[in-house]
């Protein structure tokens, strides 16, 4: 009864979080929305570069990839190079992106920035070792370098479409989790530890809540991140489509976090190949050609910015905000 969960480090969290109130506030009463400047331009070409890692491990994830690619119209390029078999490599002292997607093998756990913020160089200071410029990890692999584990494929799928804008299935707020967490602990539970901290039932049954869980070993989450990565937010600016409990974006939780058994919260898919709701998501978000986003990026533009190429008043969210609207309205990488 351990488990360690996926997240982002806890500064970038608060960045992002900063970041979208930000942009939430400045495209008030546009008819836009936030998960458009998340996602990238539909045909676009999104190149990938390893940081480190063997060419058998680049290769395997590079294929497994093509199972995302091969449905939707974006393309992920890994830099194969046809004469000698090595795959696009990336540094910490690179001062351009050599790739959009940054992937490394060498921190800790399995994560990726989600879409446009792998190359927001605004996000995060430049001392951070992830985020959107060009010598910080936009996805991590934690050991992926070298021996693969079993379920390795699942996971690759599961960062990169994070990698392609996409968010966790039990954040959906059209889903059942928001209600079928066990947020607190049983009435009357006696914190109660193994031998490596992580919290338990007590003698008399009663079991620890998501909140306490969580706050203990591995994860030593605070209530305010735990809400981050659970709970479900209502918002307008969100697409979302119907609850996928097949979806390799829903994580598989410890039984006692639920309510019910079996919960209408937990996976029914193999966490490996994508579910007929991911292709769905996938095509939605990367059509071939999306006139209509093109269409409501220069109007957003346009509103935004006056017209002046000039725009951002040395502001770096603003001209950030006015890049990426530019490319979106171009069909070209923001």
């Amino acid at each position: 009864m351990e488990r360690l969960l996926e997240s982002l480090p806890e500064h970038v969290e608060a960045a992002v979080e900063a970041r979208d109130a930000w942009r939430r506030q400045a495209t008030a009463g546009l008819e836009f929305l936030a998960q458009d400047l998340s996602r990238w331009a539909p045909g676009t070409v999104l190149r990938v570069a390893f940081l480190n890692g063997e060419t058998e491990a680049h290769a395997r994830i590079a294929d497994a990839t093509r199972q995302i690619t091969d449905v939707c119209g974006v393309t992920l390029d890994f830099g194969l190079d046809p004469a000698t078999g090595a795959y696009r490599r990336w540094t910490t002292d690179d001062t351009t992106h050599a790739a959009e997607i940054r992937v490394s093998f060498d921190q800790g756990g399995y994560w990726s920035l989600v879409g446009t913020d792998s190359t927001d160089p605004t996000l995060v200071g430049a001392d951070s070792p992830l985020g959107g410029a060009p010598h910080q990890r936009s996805l991590n692999l934690a050991g992926f370098g070298g021996i693969l584990p079993d379920d390795w494929a699942g996971t690759v799928r599961h960062e990169f479409l994070h990698a392609l804008a996409f968010k966790h299935t039990h954040q959906n707020m059209r889903g059942p989790c928001e209600a079928e967490f066990r947020w607190e602990d049983d009435e009357g539970y006696a914190p109660t530890r193994n031998d490596r901290g992580v919290f338990i039932a007590d003698e008399a049954g009663r079991r620890p809540g998501v909140y306490t869980y969580l706050g203990g070993p591995p994860n030593r989450w605070s209530r305010t991140r735990v809400d981050a990565n659970l709970r479900t937010t209502e918002s307008d600016d969100t697409l979302a489509g119907p609850f996928d409990a097949d979806s390799v974006m829903l994580y598989q939780f410890e039984p006692f976090f639920y309510r019910t058994a079996p919960s209408p919260c937990a996976p029914t898919g193999n966490g490996i190949d994508l579910s007929a709701g991911d292709i769905r998501g996938l095509q939605m978000l990367y059509p071939p050609h999306d006139k209509e986003l093109a269409a409501r990026a220069e109007t957003a533009l346009t509103a935004l910015s006056g017209g002046s190429e000039s725009a951002g008043d040395g502001d770096p969210y603003r001209q950030r905000l006015l890049d990426v609207l530019r490319g979106l309205s171009e069909g070209r990488v923001p």
